[in-house]
């Protein structure tokens, strides 16, 4: 019996030492995880440092290079075309110059499933761990799990594209618009960034279908690519971006007039294209097959567009206009610091509400970045003034120059490229034919209603800087999940690569073949134009923008800024409380500063115009000479110019605009006075 004790005894003391050993050896294996996941974490951490890095280098290179450009008078290179050749060269280097060693913890798993999960949890031993989907990896490359990760690691999230690099971009366009020179233009803008920008969709979507079908015939067609595939690849390459065009345009003046078309028509054009190519994409036809004609889903589509693009507009002016109604109403004037961020918070959020909302950010934030220069902008203080337009030119500035040297590392890094020479050849083609039949035959119609004509060599040249850029790629960058998607990045890649190069570098010598004016000082163009010739130019450009000018000046522009007539001047007199409530003291400053001055307000009248000033009217004497009617004509007109002109050679007392002009005739003025309301 004492000998059975012992050994029960002995046991026990046997299981309690395993116990303790096993214990101990749990927590030593715990120990040892906790000490490799913290040396991932730290290594992964160095990882996205030096990426992060790389970039920041590409830039700083970038940038000397541009100085070393400008100093030596070089344009056959622009800075986007420099980016993306270093991006070219640092691609090179991470894809075949340096290979990471393969991780020995590394376990390779193999498991049958119907479908891909965002997220995967995974038992290990008791544990769960949670891994989220990076990617598809070819077949071939699951023995470079390391080289695909660090290529991954640089290879950014197309929402980092979309929320971060693209608003700035897109605001900038808008703020720093040429608001005289765009809008005496303002018709045939709008007709090629709209009905060009869909024909030009409709050209190469057709082309492009032809093309997918001479690929199925020859075998080289190794998947799926329906004609709304075609059509949508139509719409993000129908996105032009003269940037580089553009920049040697400003250096060089070249005539305003061919400036401000192809300006405008960029600016629209990014708008129009993602819009038209959202709208593609919610094509869905009734019926299992889902790539067929239906009239109900077009309708739909156009039903769509219309909806996204008409809803984005009215978002993106109404955060403007809620912008200009804070900074008028409150005092952060006073405090620029403060002005400064929240327009510049305000402005960024437009564009992710717009995209929160289901509507189109790139159209939200550039017709707020137009509503911000023509209200907001009125009401900051004189130093907020200058650090907005410094701040969103620098970000547009890294932004877009960050955008194209990645344009360059994609073409390297991106795992999943598909060059088909058959359809390279096809898009390029489908492109040029795409922009000819855009330009040329719209240009045509609009000259049977322009009295100044778009001349051919504008076209010419309208038709030469249709580059590809930015909003082209970033658009194609955004689904690459299919066969049909990874074909047109791979081949928008190449597309922009060589609009970029070559047409960026033979800008210069294009204008001397094309005998395009440089040269052109905006504000004296029209100097020694006739006089009849141009008011005919001005009302006949202007004639848009006229439908809604006396609106804005007498009720816009006085509800939300400081200059203009005050409200209590332009509103019917039953209206008094809510003018004195909406009218800012400083607007009754103006008022008193102007009659102080002299004594009277003006208005100016002259066929559709009509000017306020205050609680007077001044006319023009019908009775005065031929002479005196056209000085008349010719201030009132210049008057909508100087307007439009953000300020240039005018006189500014307190934020209200006198139109000073020293080289116009007399004019008999008619003054009548009307009583101040109560």
């Amino acid at each position: 019996m004492a000998a059975c004790g012992t050994d029960r005894l002995g046991s026990r003391w046997l299981l309690a030492v395993l116990c303790l050993l096993g214990g101990s050896s749990r927590a030593q294996d715990s120990a040892m995880e906790e000490i490799v996941t913290e040396k991932q974490v730290e290594a992964s951490h160095r990882q996205d440092t030096v990426n992060l890095l790389i970039f920041i280098l590409l830039l700083t290179l970038t940038i000397l290079t541009i100085w070393l450009f400008k100093h030596r008078r070089f344009r056959f290179l622009h800075e986007t075309g420099l980016a993306t050749i270093y991006g070219l060269i640092v691609g090179v280097v991470l894809r075949y110059g340096i290979h990471v060693p393969s991780d020995v913890n590394n376990v390779t798993e193999s498991c049958e499933l119907q479908t891909s999960p965002a997220t995967l949890i995974m038992n290990v031993s008791g544990k769960f761990y949670e891994y989220t989907l990076k990617g598809e990896i070819s077949p071939k490359e699951l023995n470079n799990v390391q080289d695909n990760e660090m290529l991954r690691k640089v290879t950014f999230d197309t929402e980092v594209f979309f929320n971060i690099l693209l608003p700035p971009i897109i605001f900038y366009a808008g703020y720093s618009l040429k608001r005289r020179h765009f809008f005496r233009n303002l018709g045939s803008i709008l007709a090629y960034a709209f009905l060009g920008t869909a024909i030009s969709c409709c050209v190469i979507g057709s082309l492009i279908y032809g093309c997918v079908k001479l690929m199925q015939v020859t075998g080289t067609l190794t998947g799926n690519f329906y004609f709304t595939d075609c059509l949508f690849f139509g719409a993000i390459i129908s996105a032009t971006d003269p940037v580089t065009v553009l920049a040697i345009f400003h250096e060089l003046q070249v005539d305003v007039d061919m400036y401000a078309l192809l300006f405008g028509e960029s600016v629209l054009n990014d708008a129009v294209a993602i819009v038209l190519s959202s709208s593609i994409g919610a094509y869905r036809p009734a019926g299992e097959n889902t790539h067929t004609f239906d009239i109900t889903a077009m309708l739909k589509s156009v039903g769509i567009f219309l909806g996204i693009f008409s809803g984005s507009f009215a978002m993106g002016a109404a955060t403007g206009v809620v912008t200009a109604l804070i900074s008028k109403f409150t005092k952060l004037r006073e405090f620029p610091l403060l002005e400064t961020g929240l327009f510049f918070l305000m402005s960024w959020s437009t564009f992710l509400l717009a995209e929160a909302c289901g509507y189109t950010g790139v159209v939200a934030v550039l017709f707020c970045g137009i509503t911000q220069a023509h209200y907001t902008y009125n009401n900051l203080s004189t130093e907020s003034q200058l650090r907005t337009k410094q701040l969103f030119e620098l970000l547009n500035f890294l932004a877009e120059n960050f955008i194209f040297s990645y344009m360059g590392l994609a073409l390297f890094t991106f795992q999943n490229h598909i060059f088909n020479p058959t359809f390279i050849v096809g898009a390029f083609i489908a492109v040029f034919l795409g922009r000819a039949a855009n330009i040329y035959p719209l240009s045509f119609l609009l000259n049977l209603g322009r009295r100044n004509k778009i001349r051919a060599n504008f076209q010419h040249m309208m038709m030469f800087a249709g580059l590809r850029g930015a909003m082209a790629f970033a658009l194609a960058f955004r689904d690459t999940a299919t066969y049909a998607r990874q074909m047109m990045f791979s081949t928008t890649l190449l597309i922009v690569f060589f609009t970029v190069w070559v047409f960026g570098g033979g800008t210069t010598a294009m204008l001397s073949c094309l005998n395009i004016r440089v040269g052109v000082d905006a504000d004296h163009d029209q100097m020694g134009v006739p006089e009849n010739e141009r008011r005919s130019t001005k009302t006949e450009s202007a004639w848009l923008f006229r439908l809604w000018y006396n609106f804005d000046h007498n009720y816009l522009k006085p509800l939300l800024t400081h200059s203009g007539p005050p409200l209590t001047a332009t509103l019917p007199s039953c209206c008094g409380p809510i003018a004195r409530c909406l009218t800012s003291p400083q607007a009754y400053e103006n008022q008193e500063q102007l009659k102080d001055d002299d004594d009277s307000d003006l208005i100016l009248n002259d066929g559709d115009i009509s000017l306020t000033y205050g609680d007077s009217t001044v006319s023009t004497d019908p009775v005065t000479s031929n002479s005196s009617r056209r000085g008349v004509g010719n201030s009132s007109e210049d008057a909508i110019d100087r307007e439009l002109a953000s300020g240039d050679h005018e006189l500014i007392i307190r934020g209200t605009r006198l139109v000073m002009e020293e080289c116009e005739p007399p004019v008999s003025l008619q003054v009548t006075r009307r009583p101040s309301p109560m």
